[in-house]
C-alpha cells in the first residue's frame, strides 16, 4: 500500500462510533456475537478477559442504565446486535428492562485469562447442550474465533502475529510523523472535510455534560467559573463531554484508537480553540486531522491497551493541532511532541472512570503550556529525559515504556483495585 493508503486505513479503523466505554462495550459486542451463533437466548455466560479489559471495565458508568461495570454490559450484549459495532450498547432503553431480568435470573461466570495480549475477550454462551464461543483481541472489533458446538467458522492462530489488516498497526518504516503532518496540511480538503462532521456528535456529549450531573462535573463547575479564559473553556467544554461518557450517559461519541475519551480529546479542543482564533473551517478541519492522525500514529507504538493513560497520545496530537492553528511549522510540531514526551509520560492509566476527566484536564493544560513554548522555538534539550534529537525515537522511546516498561505496573495497579477495602 502507498502511505496514503495506509493512512486512509489507519483512519477509518480507528476513528469509529461508540456508545459507552469501549472496553465494557467490546464485552458486550462479544456476548451478542456468541449469542447469534448461538441462535438463541444463552442460559449461562463465561468470560475469560484480559485484565486490562477488567481495570477498564469496573468502574465505568454503562449508557443509560444507572450501573456500573461488566455485569449489566454481559446481559445488555445478551440482547444487543452484533452487526453495530462499538455502537452496540445504543438505544439501551429499548431493551433494558429484559436485560436486568436476565441478569437477575442467569448466571455470569467472569475470569482473568492469563497469558493473552493486553486486549482479550473470550466469551462462551450456553443453552442446554448447545454452546457457542466468540473471542475479540487485539482490537475492540476484531474477531478471531467463531465457533458453535464443534463447528468452528473462525479461527486465527496467532493474533499477536496478525497482518496489519487485522491488527490496525502499522510498521515503524511505513509512515513518518512528517507523513502524518504532510496528510494533514496538504491533502484536498474533501479527502478530510468529513472529520467535521464528528464534532456534531461529540458535542452532544459537552451538552449532556453541562446540562446535567455526571461524574464530579469537572467540565460543568470549570464552564460556570467567572474567572473564565479560552484555556479553561476550551477544557471546560472537552471535561464535560467525559463527564457525561464515563458516568452513563447515552450519547455516542467518535472514538479514537478504541478509546471513546481519546476522541473527545483529540476533537473538542480543536474545534473550541480554532473558534476562538477565529479560524476558517477548513484551517480548523486540517487541525482536527493532525489532531487526530497523530494521536493514532503515537499510539501504534505504544500499544492498543496499556498502563499509560491515552491522554498521553491524545493530548500530542491536541497540542500538535494547536500549533497548527497557531501557524506553526513542522518543526515546531516536532518541538511540541518532545516537550509532551517530557511532560506527562508516565501518567498511568487506573481504568475508566468518572475521574478520567481530570486527566483530560491535565493533558489538555500541557498541550496549552507546551504549544507555547514550541510556537517560540523553545524545546526540551535531547539530553533531557526520553527525548532525543531525532523525533521519530523520541517517539519510539515513549512507545517502549508505554508498552513494555510499565508491564510491572499495569499488574500493580489492578492489584491495588481488586483489593480495596470495603
Amino acid at each position: 500500500m502507498s502511505k496514503t493508503d495506509i493512512i486512509r486505513k489507519l483512519l477509518k479503523d480507528n476513528i469509529v462510533l461508540a456508545t459507552g466505554c469501549t472496553e465494557p462495550v467490546a464485552v458486550a459486542l462479544c456476548v451478542a456475537k456468541a449469542k447469534k451463533i448461538l441462535g438463541k437466548q444463552p442460559q449461562r455466560i463465561e468470560l475469560f478477559i484480559s485484565q486490562n479489559i477488567i481495570k477498564n471495565a469496573m468502574g465505568v458508568g454503562i449508557p443509560g442504565t444507572g450501573m456500573k461495570g461488566l455485569p449489566i454490559a454481559v446481559s445488555l450484549g445478551v440482547y444487543g446486535d452484533c452487526s453495530q459495532g462499538l455502537d452496540v450498547l445504543n438505544n439501551v432503553s429499548q431493551h433494558l428492562d429484559k436485560a436486568k431480568e436476565w441478569l437477575n435470573t442467569h448466571e455470569i461466570n467472569i475470569q482473568l485469562a492469563k497469558n493473552v495480549d493486553k486486549l482479550y475477550i473470550e466469551c462462551i454462551a450456553y443453552s442446554g447442550n448447545d454452546f457457542s464461543k466468540a473471542i475479540i483481541a487485539n482490537t475492540h472489533q476484531n474477531f478471531i474465533h467463531l465457533q458453535r458446538n464443534e463447528e468452528i467458522f473462525l479461527h486465527i492462530d496467532n493474533f499477536n502475529n496478525q497482518t496489519k489488516e487485522s491488527t490496525n498497526s502499522i510498521e515503524e518504516s511505513e509512515i513518518s510523523s512528517k507523513d502524518v503532518f504532510d496528510y494533514a496540511t496538504q491533502s484536498d480538503i474533501s479527502e478530510i472535510s468529513w472529520l467535521m462532521d464528528t464534532i456534531k456528535v461529540i458535542e452532544k456529549a459537552t451538552q449532556e455534560g453541562i446540562e446535567g450531573v455526571f461524574g464530579l462535573n469537572l467540565g460543568k463547575i470549570l464552564f460556570s467559573d467567572e474567572e473564565s479564559s479560552v484555556r479553561k473553556r476550551v477544557i471546560a467544554r472537552t471535561c464535560a463531554a467525559s463527564d457525561a461518557r464515563m458516568d452513563g450517559a447515552t450519547s455516542a461519541v467518535y472514538s479514537n484508537s478504541g478509546s471513546g475519551n481519546q476522541g473527545i480529546t483529540c476533537t473538542i479542543p480543536i474545534y473550541e480553540f480554532g473558534k476562538e482564533l477565529g479560524k476558517s473551517e477548513e484551517e480548523i478541519n486540517r487541525a482536527l486531522m493532525l489532531s487526530h492522525l497523530m494521536s493514532i500514529y503515537i499510539k501504534q507504538h505504544i500499544g492498543r491497551l496499556s498502563a499509560l493513560c491515552g491522554v498521553v497520545n491524545a493530548s500530542i496530537g491536541v497540542g500538535c493541532g494547536f500549533v497548527l492553528l497557531q501557524g506553526g511549522t513542522y518543526t515546531q510540531v516536532c518541538y511540541l511532541i518532545k516537550n509532551m514526551i517530557n511532560t506527562i509520560t508516565g501518567m498511568i492509566c487506573d481504568g475508566a472512570k468518572p475521574s478520567c476527566a481530570l486527566k483530560i484536564s491535565t493533558g489538555l493544560n500541557a498541550a496549552f503550556d507546551c504549544s507555547t513554548l514550541a510556537m517560540r522555538n523553545i524545546v526540551v534539550e535531547e539530553t533531557d529525559g526520553i527525548s532525543e534529537h531525532d523525533i521519530e525515537r523520541s517517539i519510539n522511546n515513549l512507545g517502549k515504556i508505554g508498552r513494555y516498561g510499565m508491564d510491572c505496573t499495569d499488574n500493580l495497579i489492578l492489584e491495588i483495585m481488586t483489593n480495596k477495602e470495603k
